[in-house]
């Protein structure tokens, strides 16, 4: 199981052909207080960069964009009723969405931990 990273703070978890989508801790303590979550259907089909969700925290509104293509397997029906499981744990319980991987090469175009890292501290 390895995790990946956008330039946009999604990370992403791959288990075989499964990606759990969510964003970054950096990402969920920059928006502040997360109120509201909008995931997306489950069976819809999206492509790389399509937006996924939506999170409003107190600063503002912001997209979840997928992270590689695919289509919608799960969504994490808990972020309805307690959003701020978002800044609790953003890369743990704060998933957002479970995707079948279309292709898995997409994967390749992402950072690791570490880049990731580097990214942020560049920020």
């Amino acid at each position: 199981m390895s995790i990946k990273y956008t330039e946009d703070h999604e990370w992403i978890k791959v288990d075989g052909d499964t990606g759990t989508v969510g964003i970054s801790p950096y990402a969920a303590t920059q928006l502040g207080d997360v109120v509201f979550v909008e995931l997306p259907e489950i069976g819809r089909e999206m492509d790389k960069g399509d937006e996924a969700a939506v999170v409003e925290s107190v600063k503002a509104a912001s997209e979840v964009y997928a992270p590689v293509g695919g289509e919608v397997i799960a969504v994490n029906e808990a972020l309805e009723d307690a959003p701020e499981t978002v800044n609790a744990s953003a890369d743990g319980d704060g998933w957002f969405l479970k995707i079948k991987i279309s292709d898995a090469s997409e994967l390749e175009s992402l950072m690791d931990e570490a880049a990731y890292k580097t990214y942020c501290d560049g920020l």
